[in-house]
């Protein structure tokens, strides 16, 4: 099951309130929020490719980056006997722990 949509490279969450009977989302990998929503699919997908058209115009218009920045680095968390493990296996591998990580991460997403 897909959470999410794809719309000009650029990613919505999906969510659904069950309460108020609504799809909503927010567009992802930005620095600023920018949400849509709808009672149904369709008009989810158009609030969604609005808000995204949109945002577009303002960063043309005020010339920020479009994406999200990244630094190269971030936190992860595991239980300790995962960490353990990952630490080991990067020693008897001659590397880091964090190549061990890129390494695994590299791999993965040459699957898709």
């Amino acid at each position: 099951m897909k959470d999410y949509m794809v719309y000009k490279d650029f990613i919505g969450s999906v969510h659904y309130n069950a309460t108020d009977e609504v799809f909503y989302g927010k567009i992802e990998e930005i620095d600023v929020l920018v949400t849509f929503e709808g009672k149904s699919v369709s008009e989810l997908k158009k609030s969604f490719h609005e808000g995204v058209e949109d945002y577009i115009q303002i960063c043309q218009k005020t010339k920020k980056p479009m994406l999200k920045s990244f630094k190269g680095s971030f936190n992860v968390r595991l239980n300790p006997e995962l960490h353990r493990k990952a630490y080991r296996e990067s020693i008897l591998k001659g590397m880091s722990l964090n190549q061990f990580v890129q390494t695994a991460i590299e791999k993965e997403l040459a699957k898709s």
